[in-house]
């Protein structure tokens, strides 16, 4: 019995019904609601400001707009005590008989050197997030998110994305194909292209965005089609970008390290009168590695202008350029199933391979406060994504270590319009609270690819081999011939090819979404939480131009469309302890054949999850735990019959659905503040991923298999101390660490194949920082991988990226 053997559908619904009941039988006296707003001198709402009361365990923090609700109250007195990271606290001490309204405004410290912390807002209960698209705290949610906020990114000069989202449980980092994007693992299923978002709205996966300009990271684990339509129901990722602020500000700061990096940043906010603020944030940067011949060059700005023409609305413009420029390096290589073991440094691409990758980001984005009850939201964007890439790819030696270097070459360009509008409110009918989300989404992607290499026969050879076209339009194959054990074994070539495109392939699709959730507020103690979403997702027919002879054909159009319920349960038995479960559906789009030539319906995949989530000393620690199934009931797989339904089928690209896997996991959080000075982000993730259910035909998973890329294990945690006493005022110190546990590599076995995994060692990696501030000026320094552990990022059996060793660097910042 694993881990989570638990979780099956009649233990939810004992649980379910348990909780029900036990809410029905308790006596509900009549309750007070408090709320308000909190605001600065200058009337702007402070978001995630902390409120609690005195004596209680009541704690919670304010929403996006500055506002608070508490619900639990009865008839009596309280002080109340609100604060904000460099504001003075405020105390208010109050007779409750009604229902109350109360706005405080906090006032700026004077004089006074605030301390540099990392929010316990990783997993922050007491605050809504974004991503969620309603305005709820985390404890009414059935269902986990995590926060990686803006100073957790600073002080872990996160670089990558993979560099915060390492403090995420239940996802990983898998693979670095080529150096060229991060794919990422969530519960199990990959989280990557439609499961990453910037400001809600979906971006290429490949971008590898800029994380100085970020606010903050948010994290929904768990399937969120009932919001987003089209993902992969392991989570999705939302990137927040900093935003104007109505005051004076912003810091000059240069990072350099090893490896020859240097990267200044720039941010600069301010009012440019009492309704219209301004931010402009970039950076340049400039880094070698400690492979050979890899470089990287980055050019980032992210303007943006904030318009509040009266209290109610809000009109933010952004704008967001990336230009990136890269070595790609597929590291080294797989033998016989074992990783090659060549000097980490190692570089067996030519000087002359080369990428860029641009993206244009343009959004508008409306915030419009109807009445005290209902607030509209709406944004569109409009993207421009190019890729230009041209490198020796796929690295597979022969034992002797001979590789023929093949050629691989892609230059894609892509437009991509998107909106969303969505409607909140919260209204009572009878003795229920409803607070409620209608909501609708549009995209339309156009994406136009030119292909350069394809497989195909070469010269008589008995097997496929990469072939590409020369300037004259003649067939070859592969760049040269090295050997990876001896370079003086052959003489390398080091001129820059010519390839002409065999064909230029257009794809448009179009995507639609209408969608509704009902968070029911049943009691103090319990929350209902029902949503439903119906998606529609059509490609247009793809027109594919040779252009060797200019023809043109069309394959058939597709059009897909499935509805996505969630049903959830929130009981808090404390307004500081939440248990909740939940059930949720989502799809994933097939683009196999049935025999009828027909391509296959979404598979279907359902969700269980429960959980715990609990704030103790008063909010200053929080402690989560989740745990879930994810089932998968009808996974594409190759036809066990021919048509007539008799005749077995030897057609493996016939496929129906009739696969299944699970994948069981649980996760636990920890984050907060427990001490003065003291900041705790730790947390650990179990998984099990694998095939339950497949026909024993050939090209068919093996049912039990574990899937490859997913750890069974992983754990992280932060730990920083900030001093506190005159001598060693500003000085804090900081270790991470990092565990990923044994998985997978290569492909997964089928029946009838001839591929087999192979197993990559788990690792640990350990991290030391220093920082020290003073007056406007910050310096911290950090020792990544001090332990200079060797381990390997694979993706299949041709791109063994191995992990950055011990390196240093240093981040220098003035406070403007």
């Amino acid at each position: 019995m694993n881990i989570i053997s638990i979780i099956t559908r009649p233990t939810y619904l004992i649980i379910f019904l348990s909780m029900f009941q036990a809410s029905l039988a308790l006596g509900q006296p009549k309750t007070i609601h408090l709320s308000g707003q909190v605001s600065d001198e200058k009337g702007q709402p402070i978001c995630h400001a902390n409120i609690s009361i005195k004596k209680s365990k009541v704690t919670i923090q304010t929403n996006e707009q500055g506002e608070y609700r508490i619900s639990s109250l009865q008839n009596g007195n309280y002080t109340l005590q609100v604060s904000y990271i460099g504001k003075k606290e405020s105390k208010y001490f109050l007779s409750l008989h009604q229902d109350t309204v109360l706005n405080f405004t906090l006032l700026d410290q004077v004089n006074h050197l605030a301390e540099v912390i990392i929010n316990p807002s990783n997993i922050a209960n007491t605050s809504p997030i974004s991503i969620g698209k309603m305005p709820c705290q985390a404890m009414d949610i059935p269902q986990s998110m995590s926060v990686i906020d803006g100073t957790t990114i600073k002080k872990e000069q996160a670089m990558r994305l993979s560099d915060a989202i390492q403090y995420v449980n239940g996802i990983n980092l898998a693979a670095v194909r080529g150096g060229s994007w991060e794919v990422f693992y969530a519960r199990g299923y990959i989280a990557c292209c439609n499961n990453m978002l910037k400001n809600g709205a979906r971006v290429p996966a490949d971008v590898m965005s800029e994380m100085s300009s970020l606010e903050k990271l948010e994290i929904l684990k768990g399937s969120a089609a009932v919001l987003y339509g089209h993902v992969t129901p392991g989570g999705v990722i939302n990137m927040v970008t900093k935003q104007p602020k109505f005051e004076q500000g912003g810091s000059l700061t240069m990072r350099t390290g090893s490896h020859d990096l240097y990267k200044p940043e720039i941010d600069v906010y301010g009012p440019i009168n009492t309704k219209i603020a301004y931010r402009i944030n970039g950076t340049y940067e400039l880094a070698g590695s400690f492979r050979d011949q890899v470089n990287t060059k980055r050019y980032y700005a992210n303007p943006s202008l904030l318009f509040k023409p009266n209290n109610k609305t809000e009109i933010l413009f952004q704008g967001d350029y990336l230009k990136h420029q890269f070595t790609p390096d597929f590291g080294t290589g797989v033998i016989n199933n074992e990783i090659i073991n060549l000097p980490r440094t190692t570089f067996l691409g030519t000087s002359w391979s080369n990428a860029t990758t641009e993206h244009t980001n343009i959004s508008i984005a409306l915030k419009h406060q109807l009445n005290n009850s209902w607030q509209l939201n709406a944004n569109a964007t409009y993207q421009i994504y190019q890729r230009n890439y041209q490198a020796t790819e796929n690295i597979q030696p022969q034992p002797n270590g001979d590789w023929d270097r093949p050629l691989g070459k892609y230059q894609i360009h892509e437009n991509r319009h998107a909106g969303q509008i969505n409607l909140n409110g919260k209204l009572k009918i009878g003795q229920l609270e409803h607070t409620l989300l209608i909501g609708t989404d549009a995209e339309r992607f156009l994406n136009t690819n030119y292909t350069y290499t394809r497989l195909d026969y070469f010269n008589g050879s008995k097997e496929k081999v990469w072939t590409h076209l020369d300037e004259n339009n003649v067939l070859q194959s592969g760049y040269d011939r090295i050997n990876i054990w001896d370079p003086n074994k052959y003489t390398p070539r080091v001129d820059i090819p010519s390839m002409n495109p065999f064909d230029r392939i257009a794809t448009t699709t179009n995507r639609f979404g209408f969608y509704t959730n009902d968070l029911i507020t049943i009691s103090e103690k319990v929350n209902i939480l029902a949503g439903l979403r119906w998606s529609y997702i059509h490609v247009l027919p793809i027109t594919t131009t040779d252009l060797r002879t200019q023809i043109i054909s069309e394959r058939d159009a597709k059009t897909d469309h499935a509805f996505s319920p969630r049903l959830g349960l929130v009981y808090k038995p404390s307004p500081n302890t939440s248990l909740f479960m939940s059930y949720a559906n989502s799809f994933l789009i097939n683009y196999a054949r049935d025999f009828n030539g027909n391509t296959l319906k979404p598979s279907l995949i359902d969700q269980y999850e429960s959980g715990v989530k609990h704030n103790f000393l008063q909010g200053k620690l929080i402690a989560n735990v989740t745990a879930y199934r994810i089932i998968n009931n009808n996974l594409a797989q190759t036809a066990r019959f021919a048509k007539d339904g008799i005749t077995p089928n030897n057609d493996l690209s016939i496929k129906e659905l009739t696969g299944q896997t699970k994948s069981d996991g649980l996760e636990i959080d920890l984050t907060g503040r427990p001490l003065k000075g003291l900041n705790i982000l730790a947390g650990y993730s179990y998984n099990f991923m694998r095939y339950t259910q497949t026909p024993d035909t050939p090209g068919s998973y093996l049912v039990g298999d574990r899937i490859v890329n997913i750890p069974d294990h992983t754990a992280n945690a932060s730990i920083w101390y900030e001093f506190n006493d005159k001598k060693l005022r500003g000085l804090s110190l900081g270790v991470s660490a990092k565990y990923i546990g044994e998985r997978l590599a290569g492909w997964n076995r089928t029946v009838g194949g001839n591929k087999q995994p192979f197993s990559v060692p788990g690792f640990t990696t350990v991290n030391l920082s220093m920082g020290y501030s003073y007056k406007r000026f910050s310096f911290i320094g950090k020792i990544s991988n001090i332990n200079n552990t060797l381990n390997y990022y694979v993706h299949e059996n041709y791109s063994v990226n191995p992990i950055t060793p011990r390196q240093f660097s240093t981040t220098l910042s003035y406070k403007l």
